[in-house]
């Protein structure tokens, strides 16, 4: 069984917006908890992490 890779994007900022990418689902604005260093989108499970 082949699951689906699970995407990760670096940001810069604390607060960032997911839209699953061309309207895959609502937008939403996650923020990046400071003892955390990362946040996943409750949609699409992508995974934001902070680089800075």
């Amino acid at each position: 069984m082949c699951s689906k890779a699970v995407e990760v994007e670096k940001v810069t900022e604390i607060k960032v917006k997911c839209d699953g990418g061309s309207g895959g689902h609502p937008r939403v604005w996650l923020q990046i908890p400071q003892t955390k260093k990362f946040v996943v989108c409750p949609y699409c499970e992508k995974k934001f992490e902070l680089i800075k």
